[in-house]
């Protein structure tokens, strides 16, 4: 009982965490509006690099990519949270009843693993060379929580069993 209460637990708290990032995103919008704008202009990259030509300047551009990750962040939360509550309520239940009711808390994990990988490692860090910038670098920050995210991921995904 107690290894399933802490998955139920874990997810809930990436549910509570993805809900105070969009809190944080949309009270206080400019931001980290300016990061993501920083990033795709690649202004704080290393001068003369040939990668340049990647960059976008485009301001409604970088509202559409804020508001496309801060809407992403938001369907993360909202199905963290339900899976949460979905495990809460199976944590009694036949073991195979708990591991069935995993798939929303695994949906919720792997969206904020893609965004926060992808997004932010993969596209922020190299496409646009954001790993350039001594200033505009979230890597760290999106290297922690893909690694929360991909922990939780492997624990709530270890399977449960029942027991006499």
């Amino acid at each position: 009982m107690a290894v399933r209460l802490s998955k139920c637990i874990l997810v809930l708290g990436v549910a509570f965490f993805c809900s105070l990032v969009v809190f944080n995103n949309l009270t206080d919008y400019d931001s980290n509006f300016q990061f993501v704008r920083h990033v795709l202009q690649m202004d704080t990259t290393f001068p003369g690099n040939r990668g340049m030509w990647r960059a976008i300047n485009s301001p409604a551009f970088h509202h559409v990519a804020y508001d496309f990750v801060i809407l992403w962040e938001s369907i993360t939360a909202a199905i963290a949270w339900l899976g949460g509550i979905i495990l809460l309520r199976a944590v009694k239940r036949p073991a195979a009843t708990f591991n069935a009711a995993k798939s929303p808390a695994v949906a919720a994990l792997t969206l904020g693993m893609v965004l926060w990988f992808v997004g932010f490692i993969a596209v922020g860090g190299e496409w646009y060379l954001m790993w350039q910038s001594k200033v505009w670098n979230g890597q760290d920050p999106a290297f922690r929580l893909v690694v929360i995210l991909g922990v939780t991921l492997l624990y709530v995904t270890s399977p449960d069993q029942d027991h006499a």
